[in-house]
């Protein structure tokens, strides 16, 4: 939904006769402090039909482009504003505020970033499991959530495709390689976003149709992880095979928490210190890195990931490249030996 729900004292969100939710700004007064702010913010601001002019456009993607102390902003910060400052103007289109958006008609573009994934920051196969022993270790929330960081890196999925992982979307026979059916996520949302009040949504797959699945081929270590995750902890009530220490979702403040702890168990001094594996999202990166360096297909390797090939490219162009290097070898070693059967 576009707006923050309205709720009453006992937390529960405010409908109106059609059932639907309120807007908090239709169901409540501001208090006193805010509706000074917001009075002061409408005094000083200009005027949404303003920035048909080119000028004024032009200096406000320049404000956006710096930080308050008038320090260039960093070049994500500068791309993520400009796309929320279209955003908007999309939506006084749609109000019929401007004819159209007018930032088609100004040359200015954002500053380019450099999305590749760095490397030297992502764990190398022996540190990566020594980062989920180092997990396993740490009591019940610790043995709960071992597998949880497990399907990150073995199956490469996001943390929101693995809080919403069920008994049912998993084959795991009793020997050899399994499977995940994955068809939805789990991301986190702020409780005053969602009509029914959760801090969490159910959604289809990143970047799919939402009734898509992505079928995911799984090693056997990760099938003896889940099948023994699953021998040791039930699934809650809708099946899912990971929940919070008191119920509901697997909170990423909660998993943040045990993968810091995993660093200064499993990292020395010095590599704790640096950003390696500092965020769970590592292990993804380590996974998907594995399967390029294993020389598994680019294009299933981004099926497998969720990815396009084009993403794939922006982000591990580096490991790419030296597949492609290796790939040329193997095309000589084979003209070679095509010559030579002529000759």
């Amino acid at each position: 939904m576009a707006f923050q729900a309205a709720r009453n004292t006992r937390g529960e969100l405010i409908r109106d006769e059609k059932g639907d939710p309120v807007a908090r700004k239709d169901a409540e007064e501001p208090p006193e402090e805010i509706a000074r702010a917001l009075a002061w913010i409408a005094k000083h601001s200009i005027k949404v039909t303003d920035l048909n002019d080119s000028d004024t456009l032009r200096r406000a993607l320049t404000a956006l482009s710096m930080k308050l102390y008038g320090k260039k902003a960093a070049e994500n910060t500068v791309r993520r504003k400009r796309s929320s400052f279209s955003n908007a103007l999309r939506y006084a289109v749609e109000r019929e505020l401007l004819a159209s958006n007018p930032l088609s008609r100004v040359d200015w573009d954002p500053p380019a970033t450099d999305d590749e994934v760095d490397f030297r920051y992502v764990p190398n196969p022996a540190p990566a499991r020594a980062l989920l022993e180092a997990v396993r270790v740490q009591g019940q929330r610790g043995g709960h959530l071992h597998g949880f960081f497990g399907c990150m890196y073995y199956a490469a999925m996001r943390p929101s495709e693995v809080a919403q992982l069920n008994k049912r979307d998993c084959k795991l026979p009793a020997s050899g390689w399994g499977e995940l059916v994955l068809s939805q996520s789990r991301p986190e949302v702020g409780a005053g976003w969602t009509d029914d009040g959760k801090s969490y949504e159910i959604r289809g797959l990143k970047r799919r149709a939402r009734k898509t699945t992505r079928p995911v081929p799984i090693p056997p270590v990760l099938v003896a992880l889940l099948r023994q995750h699953m021998e040791t902890y039930s699934p809650a009530s809708d099946g899912r095979l990971f929940t919070a220490a008191r119920g509901g979702r697997v909170r990423s403040t909660e998993y943040a928490d045990i993968w810091q702890q995993a660093r200064k168990k499993a990292l020395s001094a010095e590599e704790v210190a640096t950003p390696l594996a500092d965020v769970p999202y590592s292990l993804r990166h380590a996974g998907v890195s594995l399967w390029i360096k294993a020389g598994v297909d680019p294009a299933e390797v981004a099926r497998r990931a969720g990815h396009s090939i084009a993403v794939l490219w922006k982000f591990y162009a580096k490991i790419l490249r030296g597949q492609e290097q290796r790939s040329n070898e193997l095309i000589d070693s084979a003209l070679e030996a095509d010559s030579q059967d002529q000759e």
